[in-house]
């Protein structure tokens, strides 16, 4: 029986469907919001005789582009902290040995760069993220914005700069796990002095716990505040957060205690989040407990 127009369309649609979910993540930051837009712009695509697009790809990631733009411009002044209050929807898995699938992630998708990313003016980061990691021509991105190629491009230079002259996570990802590891066993002797080897002076810590979230600034700080990655603790698992590395802590009960994630530049760690948060951990798709401590 031959295959109905209809299905064409369906089955055209669904093999754009991951790279439209890695475009509008790349713009909103969220997996659920990505998969909105995703199932929004299907629905456009269901509305629209799908046989008569001569460029069905272009055709979808302008529309991708164009609901991720409204609802960056839609929403209010975002901070950092709004990826932490979205955490759930962060991808979080055990870390192997150098797995060049997951040192791709934290080039491409992992949080630091989404924080960077928010930086950007709405205009800035599509014309950003369409061209420069998407390959999308500035004919076709200056149609979403209402600008002419040669404007496009300068919108995309200007973001671009914005982004490479931000701190971001540098070094291999071994290079970042041992920095991490460090970091830890520091921790659990409770050695303010190799703590503050691996710390950048000017350091942000950011602890999610049921009472909110707490941030505290500075190396000796951070240091002094060692304690709390010790505690309750029976079991540390190494683990990828979006792409950083990270730790996930147990409890000897099997429940999990805590989630870490270390942003590191320039082999110090320059921002720490740990989820502390028995509902926010309880949200989150962990992965299961492996081996011992």
């Amino acid at each position: 029986m031959p295959t109905r127009p209809g299905n064409l369309v369906t089955e055209a649609f669904e093999d754009q469907r991951e790279r439209l979910r890695a475009v509008a993540f790349r713009m909103l930051g969220s997996h659920a919001d990505a998969e909105d837009v995703v199932q929004e712009a299907w629905m456009r695509l269901a509305r629209h005789d799908g046989l008569a697009i001569e460029n069905l790809t272009g055709w979808l990631t302008t529309v991708v582009g164009r609901i991720s733009l409204d609802l960056l411009r839609s929403r209010s002044t975002r901070s950092e902290l709004s990826y932490e209050e979205g955490i759930s929807d962060i991808l979080i898995v055990d870390d192997a040995p150098e797995p060049p699938d997951h040192v791709a992630l934290a080039d491409s998708v992992g949080l630091a760069l989404l924080v960077v990313l928010d930086s950007l003016a709405p205009s800035e980061r599509l014309a950003f993220v369409l061209h420069d990691m998407f390959g999308v021509p500035f004919a076709e991105i200056g149609q979403i914005l209402g600008k002419s190629p040669d404007a496009t491009k300068m919108i995309a230079s200007r973001a671009r700069r914005k982004v490479r002259s931000t701190d971001r996570p540098t070094g291999s990802g071994r290079e970042q796990r041992e920095v991490a590891l460090a970091f830890r066993r520091a921790a659990l002797r409770g050695d303010f002095e190799a703590l503050l080897r691996v710390l950048d002076p000017e350091v942000k810590l950011t602890v999610e716990t049921p009472s909110g979230s707490f941030v505290t600034l500075g190396a000796t700080e951070v240091a002094s505040r060692a304690r709390m990655f010790s505690g309750e603790v029976s079991h540390h698992q190494p683990v990828l957060v979006d792409g950083l590395p990270g730790y996930l802590a147990w409890r000897e009960d099997g429940t999990p205690l805590s989630l870490s994630s270390f942003s590191v530049t320039h082999h110090r760690i320059t921002a720490l989040t740990i989820i502390a948060d028995p509902a926010r951990l309880a949200a989150m798709d962990l992965p299961g407990r492996l081996g011992s401590a």
